[in-house]
């Protein structure tokens, strides 16, 4: 497996295009141009950041796991990576990672996973599906491209820690810690749709979810 590659950007929050804060355990969605960059950060440690990616002129192009995994040859995403669309085109690359570790296989929270997981006093539980449906009927850009439940792919973990163990995977302590950020230019149009992790029986939010800032800067050629 690679060594994480740790890059800080030079990048000054200050030059931001925009900048927003997202709270603990809600929905995010927004529209990244080609060129432009997006930061993640994680502002208090031991968040995990479900997101997924979608053109953003046709919502049939998303982000996928098994392209990004064999591209990369790797499981785990740091500086340098190619985030893949499902047509086998770059999406987004990651140009710097203060964390050096971001997981493709673990997936999203959901009220099924929630009950065969922990029990089934914790379905009514908020999760990160639950948010990622939510936003895509409510954001305007999510309703521009006619997201649905059939939508829904396989999503990155950013700052999540999911070591794969013999033939399991294992939510496990994060290794991220307050101000850690990942940074991506994108390489199309895309919508990004976030879920502020809300999974409060794992380890993956250090059981007390947080916020998260996102921020944008401009293409160098703009």
């Amino acid at each position: 497996m690679p060594s994480p590659v740790l890059q800080e950007s030079a990048r000054d929050p200050a030059d931001a295009l925009w900048d927003v804060v997202c709270p603990a355990g809600e929905p995010w969605m927004g529209e990244v141009f080609a060129g432009q960059t997006v930061r993640i950060v994680d502002l208090k440690g031991n968040q995990a950041v479900d997101t997924l990616f979608y053109n953003r002129h046709d919502r049939r192009e998303r982000y996928s796991a098994q392209a990004t995994i064999v591209a990369q040859r790797a499981l785990y995403l740091t500086t340098g990576s190619v985030l893949m669309s499902c047509e086998g085109r770059p999406m987004l690359t990651i140009v710097a990672d203060t964390c050096g570790r971001h997981d493709t296989l673990g997936g999203a929270c959901s009220a099924e996973s929630n009950t065969v997981r922990y029990g089934h006093d914790k379905g009514y539980l908020h999760s990160c599906r639950d948010n990622f449906l939510h936003a895509s009927q409510h954001c305007a850009c999510g309703q521009r491209l006619g997201l649905g439940k059939r939508d829904l792919a396989s999503n990155i973990n950013f700052f999540m820690n999911v070591p794969v163990e013999g033939r399991a995977l294992r939510f496990a302590d994060g290794v991220s810690a307050p101000g850690k950020y990942v940074e991506m230019r994108a390489e199309q149009d895309v919508v990004m749709l976030i879920s502020n992790c809300p999974q409060l029986n794992n380890p993956c939010n250090g059981y007390d979810p947080t916020p998260i800032r996102i921020m944008a800067w401009k293409a160098a050629e703009d």
